[in-house]
């Protein structure tokens, strides 16, 4: 499947109701799951990733259904998943793998989990390696897909401190740690998501978070049964960050996009534009299950090229493919540095970015795991080709790009888009977009 995005000679108008938060959406199914009790869950992520842990959910015995605008969660605790009859596909969701080996890691019964071409080659030892070392007993050949999860209620409470920083490992540890009896300390020397500790503790979990020295210490004491708690689920900003992007690079542009996840994990890119004189602003502030919430207002401006630091990386990974059109459209070079954790997303995404600016005649450099994007008015009359390499962020990012392009550019495996995103292109056309 292919899309055609096209230049638009006018200015994108109005205001974007965004679905569900892909990461809280995930986390919202998983843990109500084996909460006790019922659960309703409002705005829902409807994507292609989230119905692989749905239906995973399901084939463990739990019942799920959606109702009316909200999904419904019948949670019995901690002890009350069921072996699968099936092997657990996950198709191209790397949250859902290395959550579900978290939570599957302590249970009676054994599991198997496989996935698509795309999440068969990416790497699982991350999280493989420190859910062993609790005492659980996964198998795989190369740390990769398909796993097999041997049944294991010997698991005892670690101390582990992240050598790499990620949510989904930091989050497989803490599901693990939920029916352990003890305390799991996670020792995090940089802020990462931080959704998982959020809904535990909305949850009633028994979690305590405190700063030492600059490290994050996150304490989780097990076998305490979590509570059913009705969700609703802001907007995600990982999404928000591609009409963010498009309104600031097209001349005239005014948008707000309504109640958007604004947690200080997740908002690294909004510091950034800030920084590239980027007219961001955001009102109506406001607490939802704990998440920070508010709605943005966006306009287009002349932005300028920056640095951003390494330190930056872990809470602003998914935005570097948007945030690097932003920056290909800017006064001036920037160079973003740390990027080594997209060579290992559903794509390559640090090649990918770097092959497809230079089609735009955009001077793209990659140094040891950092990006330098120097931006040219040079105009392409023919149309530019985008290989997205099955990459949802990558096919995204590059229609932004389409809309400010001297000619129009055809995107390939577009269907990747409806992983985590399926109304992207027409909520983008609504607002005056041209993707076809």
């Amino acid at each position: 499947m292919k899309i055609t995005s096209y230049p638009i000679n006018k200015p994108l108008k109005g205001t974007i109701i965004l679905p569900g938060d892909k990461s809280i959406s995930h986390r919202s199914i998983i843990i109500s799951s084996i909460a006790m009790g019922k659960t309703k869950i409002v705005n829902l992520l409807e994507s292609e990733d989230v119905h692989r842990t749905i239906n995973a959910l399901k084939k463990l015995g739990v019942k799920i259904y959606k109702k009316n605008n909200h999904t419904v969660v019948y949670g019995k605790g901690l002890n009350s998943l069921k072996k699968s009859k099936q092997k657990i596909f996950l198709g191209n969701s790397g949250t859902s793998a290395r959550l579900l080996i978290g939570l599957l890691s302590n249970q009676n019964f054994n599991s198997l989990i496989t996935g698509d071409q795309s999440l068969s080659k990416r790497p699982m030892k991350r999280i493989i390696d420190p859910i062993n070392a609790m005492g659980g007993n996964i198998v795989s050949k190369k740390n990769l897909l398909p796993i097999a999860i041997k049944a294991n209620k010997k698991m005892k409470p670690i101390k582990y401190r992240l050598k790499i920083l990620s949510a989904q490992i930091k989050s497989g540890i803490l599901l693990a740690s939920l029916n352990i009896k003890g305390n799991t300390i996670i020792i995090e020397p940089s802020l990462t998501r931080d959704h998982t500790e959020i809904m535990l503790k909305y949850f009633g979990a028994n979690i305590k978070i405190r700063k030492i020295n600059k490290n994050n210490i996150i304490s989780i004491r097990g076998k305490k049964e979590l509570k059913s708690s009705n969700i609703i689920i802001p907007g995600d900003f990982s999404s928000a960050a591609f009409f963010i992007v498009a309104a600031l690079i097209t001349k005239g542009s005014n948008i707000t996009l309504k109640n958007i996840n604004i947690n200080p994990t997740r908002t690294g890119m909004l510091k950034i534009l800030l920084k590239m004189k980027a007219n961001i602003k955001i009102k109506n502030r406001k607490i939802i299950n704990g998440e920070k919430v508010g709605d943005i207002k966006v306009k287009y401006s002349i932005l300028k090229g920056c640095k951003v630091s390494s330190k930056l990386a872990p809470i602003m990974i998914d935005e570097y493919p948007i945030l690097s059109i932003a920056a290909s459209n800017a006064l001036g070079q920037s160079k973003f540095f740390g990027l080594k954790e997209l060579k290992v997303k559903e794509s390559n995404r640090l090649a990918s970015i770097k092959n497809n600016l230079k089609k735009f005649n955009i001077l793209t450099k990659v140094e040891n795991d950092n990006l330098i994007i120097i931006p040219s008015k040079s105009k392409k009359k023919k149309p530019i080709l985008i290989d997205s390499k099955k990459d949802h962020r990558i096919a995204m990012s590059f229609a932004i790009m389409g809309l400010v392009s001297s000619t129009k550019v055809i995107i390939s495996d577009s269907k990747y888009i409806n992983t985590s995103f399926p109304n992207f292109i027409k909520l983008l056309n609504k607002i005056g977009g041209k993707i076809i």
